[in-house]
């Protein structure tokens, strides 16, 4: 056998692969759409979450929370401190005005009232249901106050 021919590949061979499977790879997830199921849980997921939230921070401050939503997205406010006007918490990290995920998203609470979060610890059962038109899910909030989705 000569001790000069070689075999297997070179490093550079090597590197020229990993690049095209890697642009290749980047190709694919790029034209991949979500998954509407899944964004729409994930926007379940937050409502359930955030409604959480705002109800903790409604017992804590005293003042009732609003929770408002359109095709857009949603956002909670109360009465300012003075109680003249509202406060959207704008400026705050969790209870900020969010857009949905889900490229539309339909919203409707039974019973058909508007989602007000207080300090009283025993509230009517609630259910908020997100539609997508294909896909459907529910938040629903006890007598307790608990939260959960289904």
């Amino acid at each position: 056998m000569d001790a000069g021919k070689q075999r297997g590949f070179t490093l550079i061979e090597l590197m020229v692969v990993l690049v095209i499977i890697g642009i290749a790879s980047a190709a694919i997830s790029l034209s991949i759409k979500p998954d509407p199921a899944q964004l729409l849980r994930k926007d379940a997921e937050r409502v359930a979450q955030l409604l959480q939230v705002a109800q903790a921070e409604a017992r804590a401050d005293g003042r009732p929370i609003v929770w408002v939503s359109d095709a857009k997205g949603f956002r909670f406010s109360r009465r300012s401190d003075s109680g003249r006007g509202f406060e959207h918490f704008k400026d705050d990290a969790q209870l900020r005005p969010r857009a949905w995920q889900s490229p539309k998203v339909e919203v409707r609470v039974e019973p058909k009232q508007r989602v007000v979060l207080n300090a009283e610890w025993i509230k009517p059962p609630l259910q908020v249901t997100l539609s997508d038109g294909l896909n459907r899910l529910s938040v629903l909030r006890d007598g307790s106050g608990r939260i959960s989705l289904q």
